[in-house]
C-alpha cells in the first residue's frame, strides 16, 4: 500500500502541465457514494464550496445500518453522521492537470446511533476531529469520481463516489 501512495505521489510531482483545480473560488460541488466502516456500509452525500482558489469547506451527511449480536440477541442498529470539513487542494502548487483534484484536510463531526432498548452499545459519538486525504478524477468538466481516506475519529476509513461540479 505504501508503494502505491509513493508511486501516485511521484506521478503527480512529475507532471508539467499547469492547471487550477476544478473547484474554483465561489463554485460548489455535490458528492455522493459509499464508504468503508466496521459498522456497516455507509452511504454519504456532501457539498463542497470553494472559498479560495486552493481551499474548500463543506458538509457531509452519512447513513448506515448494521446488525450486532450482544448477549445472545441480534440487534438492528442505524447510524446517522454529520460533519463539516476543510480541505487544501494541491493542484496549483504541484501543477496537476485539471482533470485531477488532489486534496487533504480536517473534519469535525458527530454520529448518532439509533439503538433499540436493552442494547448497551453507544448512542452517540460526541464531537470528533479527524483528517482526510483524497482525490478526484473528472471525466468531463462537471462529472468525476472520488476516492478518500481518513482517520482519527468515527469518520475513519475510506469512501468512493461521484462528484458533480455545479
Amino acid at each position: 500500500m505504501r508503494t502505491f501512495f509513493v508511486t501516485v505521489g511521484l506521478l503527480f510531482l512529475t507532471w508539467n502541465t499547469y492547471a487550477q483545480h476544478p473547484l474554483q473560488k465561489d463554485n460548489a460541488q455535490l458528492n455522493a457514494g459509499v464508504g468503508l466502516s466496521s459498522w456497516g456500509i455507509p452511504v454519504y452525500g456532501g457539498f463542497d464550496y470553494g472559498v479560495d482558489r486552493d481551499i474548500s469547506v463543506g458538509a457531509e451527511v452519512t447513513y448506515r445500518s448494521y446488525h450486532d449480536d450482544w448477549i445472545g440477541y441480534r440487534y438492528d442498529l442505524s447510524v446517522v453522521g454529520i460533519s463539516g470539513n476543510g480541505n487544501y487542494h494541491f493542484n496549483r502548487i504541484l501543477k496537476i492537470p485539471d482533470k485531477w483534484d488532489v486534496y487533504a484536510g480536517l473534519n469535525l463531526g458527530f454520529y448518532s446511533w439509533s439503538s433499540p432498548s436493552g442494547y448497551a452499545g453507544n448512542h452517540n459519538s460526541g464531537l470528533g476531529l479527524g483528517v482526510q486525504f483524497g482525490g478526484r478524477y473528472y471525466f468531463s468538466k462537471t462529472v468525476g469520481i472520488n476516492l478518500e481516506f481518513g482517520g482519527g475519529n468515527e469518520f475513519s476509513g475510506g469512501k468512493f463516489g461521484v462528484s458533480f461540479l455545479l
